[in-house]
């Protein structure tokens, strides 16, 4: 996914990466990244520094919060702090304009290849599972019965703390600390609108009465589906 606003570079960047095969999505709407990033579903991210109303530092902290995917800023800001506060935002490299395509795509592959290729770390994928429902909190996917569905990071969390209680209640207060412990100040609201997003996720699968709001206390699953 290129995160561009310069529709020059960004036209010479699409071009030669998909010239070496790779499906190339471009971000057009700079108020609604965040969005683009989660319908396109990128492995790696090019992201500008400099962009239109939120700075590619904000919107590289939107995208950690829902992915670990590869991220590869592209400036022409060269100072050192810049440089640090990539990195500390959650950027895998840094490379400062005006820079050589090649040099582009060598870092390109080598992320890709320390993600998914022979240098990813080979560690046994998790699962969490309920009464045939499984939850892979990696690749953020749920699966019944042969039928799967993608999860954002936060329905993946409370998904999973739900899943390992069962059918003991999880508290607010828990799955508000669980989600958002790095930050000062949450509007519980926030917490209501996931657990929406949760059970309208669940019924696809056909579960309507798998998660259960315990008034006062909090939620819990509750494995009424068929295995």
């Amino acid at each position: 996914m290129i995160c561009e606003d310069d529709p020059k570079l960004s036209s010479i960047l699409k071009s030669n990466l998909e010239k070496y095969g790779f499906d190339t999505g471009v971000v057009e709407n700079f108020d609604r990244v965040l969005d683009y990033f989660q319908s396109y579903d990128p492995h790696l991210v090019l992201m500008d520094v400099n962009l239109p109303k939120f700075d590619g530092f904000y919107w590289c902290r939107q995208i950690r919060s829902v992915s670990t995917c590869q991220i590869l800023f592209i400036s022409a800001r060269s100072g050192e702090m810049d440089q640090v506060m990539a990195l500390e935002y959650g950027g895998d490299d840094y490379i400062t304009k005006p820079f050589h395509m090649e040099v582009v795509m060598a870092k390109i592959r080598s992320q890709l290849r320390r993600a998914f290729g022979e240098y990813a770390p080979q560690t046994e994928e998790r699962i969490v599972k309920l009464s045939g429902l499984q939850l892979f909190p990696e690749r953020l996917e749920l699966e019944l019965r042969g039928t799967s569905s993608p999860l954002t990071k936060k329905e993946a969390v409370l998904l999973e703390m739900l899943m390992h209680q069962s059918p003991r209640v999880v508290s607010r207060e828990a799955m508000l600390e669980k989600l958002w412990d790095d930050q000062a100040f949450v509007d519980e609201n926030t917490l209501n609108v996931n657990i929406a997003r949760l059970r309208k996720k669940l019924q696809e699968f056909g579960i309507d009465e798998g998660l259960e709001t315990v008034r006062g206390a909090g939620y819990r699953m509750i494995p009424v589906w068929e295995e």
